[in-house]
């Protein structure tokens, strides 16, 4: 099976990354975050949703296309899938959240995910806590 990538997020980690969060993940461009954020994987991303490639926006915003993402850090990955939604707007301009639940926001990457940020494994959540980079690869389908 071959995936297309249809968009691509840096970030990096920060000492307050929990990664416990049981129905979200998410990036942010902001350059801090508070130990409440336990949902937030990285800081300082290089886009939010409102910058993601036409591509990925378009495929993102069906209600009836699957979306692949992979989380990358420290020669890891972790593999989770979404959905996309025609009710998906992708205007914020600062954060990225991938979400469990059919919740919908403008900050919304993709719904009904198989997985949040308590199941990135913790080897990765620790080189993170270090602030190394990570990347986030959207992919659809074949």
């Amino acid at each position: 099976m071959t995936f297309k990538l249809l968009d691509t997020v840096t970030f990096l980690g920060h000492p307050n990354v929990k990664a416990t969060n049981r129905s979200t993940i998410e990036v942010t461009t902001e350059n801090f975050l508070t130990p409440r954020g336990d949902c937030i994987i990285g800081i300082m991303a290089d886009k939010g949703c409102s910058q993601l490639s036409d591509k990925a926006k378009s495929w993102l915003q069906n209600d009836s296309n699957e979306v692949f993402i992979k989380i990358a850090v420290h020669n890891m990955g972790f593999i989770l899938r979404a959905y996309g939604s025609s009710r998906l707007t992708h205007e914020n301009k600062t954060s990225i959240v991938i979400r469990k639940s059919d919740f919908i926001s403008d900050r919304t990457l993709a719904i009904k995910a198989d997985a949040a940020a308590k199941d990135i494994p913790r080897l990765m959540v620790a080189h993170l806590q270090k602030g190394e980079k990570g990347r986030l690869e959207i992919y659809n389908e074949p």
